[in-house]
Parts: C-alpha cells; structure tokens; sequence
C-alpha cells in the first residue's frame, strides 16, 4: 500500500532541508522595505517601482481566501509542444485522474503559476519527490527549487524550473506519481498535491 501523501510531502521538506545550508534572511514587510535607505532617492525609486501597487496598502485578489499565496497552476512545458496544465484551483483529489504522457528522453520545465496578496512573501521553494509505481514504489528523484520572494500583485506570477531530463530506455517506461509542495522559509505550506505522468516510448502511444 502507498504511504499517505502528507507523509510523502513531509519526508521531502525533513531530507531537503537537511541537505541544504541556505539560511533565510528576515523577514521585512513593506513599510521596513521603504524605511531602509530612504536618503537614497534613486534606491527609493527603485523599491518603489519593483514594489508597485504593494506599497498602497495592500494588494488582496480573494478577499474570501486568507492566504498570502494562492498557487493557481502548474504546467509541464516541452519545446514545441502544448503546455500540459494542471489546475490547482479546484478538487486536488482528481489530479490523479489526469495523467500525463511524457515521451521517453525529452527535456521538459515545470511552470508554477501563483498569486500573492496580502504582503511579501520571502523565500517561496517547490518541493517535488517522484517514485516509480510497482511493487513495491521506487523514490527515483527529489528536488528543490529556491524560487525566490515576491511582492504582492494582482496579476499571476510565474516561477519556471530549469530544464530536466526525462529517463530513457524500456527500463525507464512506466508510470510515476509526484508529490509537490509550494512552501516558504517560515515553512508555511501554501500548497501540496499529488499528481502522476507515464513514460512512454512516444506522444502517441
């Protein structure tokens, strides 16, 4: 029997935070960002712009939903390829109905779409760990990716892996599970879920 995703996703955050020695830096919210440097006019300036509309009060998307990140959607992007999209908004219990057909050895990025609203988040990461499904599930690959903090805004913003691999070879072909998790440097879970993707020998299969 497969372990409960919370269980899954847990394990992931415990073994990568280990791993890495990123220390994350205070947090600040926007009136310290704006304090700091103030005699500095063109740093002013700067802050400002790359604040934008946060500095007005506030920017809140979903007045009904108290979170400050609200991750919308995640994407598989192949070159010359549609993007196979993942809606994160609705049910996350039906995702693994929607299994996606990746070919064997093709490069691939994973897109996550996310909202911020409320105030800054600082230090936003997804974590991934994949396993082979069989007798018994396989861990093939865990990974994490800073994604870096970001200022409240009313439009979508997007964060974009590097470019993996997909394995190759008759070994290689089969189906995956992978459980996702969008947290932060404070260790709040903005989101997790469990999603899935088959290995096949091409599109069309």
């Amino acid at each position: 029997m497969s372990e409960p995703i919370l269980d899954h996703i847990d394990s992931v955050d415990e073994e990568l935070e280990v791993e890495s020695n990123y220390k994350p830096p205070p947090e600040k919210t926007i009136e310290q960002i704006l304090e700091a440097d103030k005699e500095d006019e063109s740093l002013k300036k700067y802050k400002e712009t790359l604040l934008g509309e946060a500095k007005a009060g506030g920017v809140i998307v979903d007045p009904n939903d108290p979170r400050k990140v609200i991750v919308k959607k995640l994407a598989l992007c192949v070159t010359d390829r549609p993007d196979m999209e993942l809606d994160l908004t609705g049910d996350l219990t039906q995702l693994k109905k929607q299994t996606f057909v990746i070919k064997e050895g093709v490069s691939y990025k994973i897109r996550i779409d996310f909202v911020v609203q409320r105030e800054i988040v600082h230090g936003l990461k997804y974590l991934q760990k994949t396993y082979r499904l069989g007798v018994p599930e396989v861990t093939v690959d865990k990974m994490t990716h800073m994604v870096g903090s970001y200022p409240p805004k009313t439009e979508i913003q997007s964060y974009t892996t590097s470019a993996e691999d997909a394995p190759s070879g008759v070994m290689a072909r089969g189906s995956y599970t992978v459980n996702s998790l969008f947290t932060d440097d404070d260790r709040n879970e903005h989101l997790k879920w469990e999603w899935s993707f088959d290995i096949k020998k091409d599109w069309r299969e």
